[in-house]
């Protein structure tokens, strides 16, 4: 295994880990802000996708690419708005899927959006992330080859 495919390893790991970190966070707060709470979902949802985006960022920031030099707030906008892309193209699969093709049941959008969406929008803010908001400074190699 090269030195590059190692950087990379480990690279997918930490987004991985700070994407399951932001997943729980996400999660975890529109469920108690729906319940507990009782606010309605879309306002639940906006809150806890800010609070996953920010426990994302630190994630990242701190562990995935912490030799990457931090300055200001514009790396968190442009991260911010890298996630909120792929949040669109999780909606964009369950409009597809729901309205285009007619798969209107529940498991049909949870499939749509949760899966076929989130794989497609991984992919995009692994690479967004990778390369809009914590350039390459100091990375070994390139994660395409």
């Amino acid at each position: 295994m090269s030195v590059a495919q190692r950087g990379l390893g480990q690279e997918l790991l930490g987004f991985a880990t700070a994407g399951i970190l932001a997943y729980a966070t996400d999660l975890g707060l529109f469920v108690w802000l729906r319940g507990p709470v009782g606010l309605d979902p879309l306002t639940a949802k906006a809150l806890s996708f800010v609070a996953g985006c920010s426990v994302a960022y630190a994630g990242n920031a701190l562990g995935t690419y912490r030799h990457t030099a931090v300055r200001g707030m514009r790396r968190y906008a442009v991260f911010f708005a890298v996630n909120i892309a792929g949040a669109l193209v999780q909606l964009l699969c369950i409009a597809v899927s729901h309205y285009g093709l007619g798969f209107t049941s529940q498991r049909a959008d949870t499939v749509s959006g949760a899966g076929i969406g989130m794989a497609i929008a991984t992919v995009l803010r692994f690479w967004g992330t990778r390369t809009l908001v914590f350039r390459g400074e100091g990375r070994v190699g390139s994660w395409t080859g």
